[in-house]
């Protein structure tokens, strides 16, 4: 299992999955929807499935002599390892902020424990229905990321607006 892990990172994963993951540093712009940086985690996800597919990643990986439900858990592994990096580069970000910018932020959800929690669900719904539709065919990537990209939208649009309903201002603190 490690070995085809090492495979997608090594020869699957698109740079683009790699200069996403650093996307956690936009915590440190001011009057910024935070929420865009979940989007930037699933763009960079999206561009591997499109690489993978333009590559043919799916025909020489069934040529390996491994179970075949091993080859879709290690694209899931790779994808929840993406996911969850870019979720541990955004902390530190998240802790200068505090330092940097203490005023909070207006344009919605501060970097908050809160925040990184929004940010577990919106990719487990991202995940969920991507990864679903897109093993349906296992080549329209395309098409599974828009039907994916409405609860991506959704999930970031309700933790942005949490900051502006009165009853759950409690989840923009500090």
């Amino acid at each position: 299992m490690m070995t085809l892990l090492y495979k997608e990172i090594r020869l699957a994963a698109h740079p683009s999955l790699f200069l996403f993951l650093g996307m956690g540093a936009l915590t440190l712009v001011p009057a910024y929807p935070y929420g865009v940086v979940f989007f930037f985690g699933c763009l960079g996800i999206f561009q591997t499935f499109i690489n993978a597919r333009e590559n043919k990643d799916a025909f020489f990986t069934a040529a390996l002599p491994v179970n075949k439900r091993d080859v879709v858990r290690a694209k899931c592994q790779l994808l929840a390892a993406a996911q969850l990096g870019q979720l541990l580069l955004t902390v530190p970000f998240a802790l200068l902020r505090v330092v940097l910018l203490p005023n909070g932020n207006p344009a919605g959800i501060e970097a908050n424990v809160a925040y990184f929690g929004c940010g577990l669900l919106i990719y487990a719904a991202f995940n969920a229905v991507f990864l679903i539709s897109f093993y349906k065919t296992a080549y329209k990537a395309g098409k599974a990321f828009i039907v994916a990209s409405v609860p991506l939208l959704l999930g970031m649009i309700a933790a942005e607006s949490t900051a502006h309903i009165p009853a759950l201002a409690w989840l923009d603190s500090d």
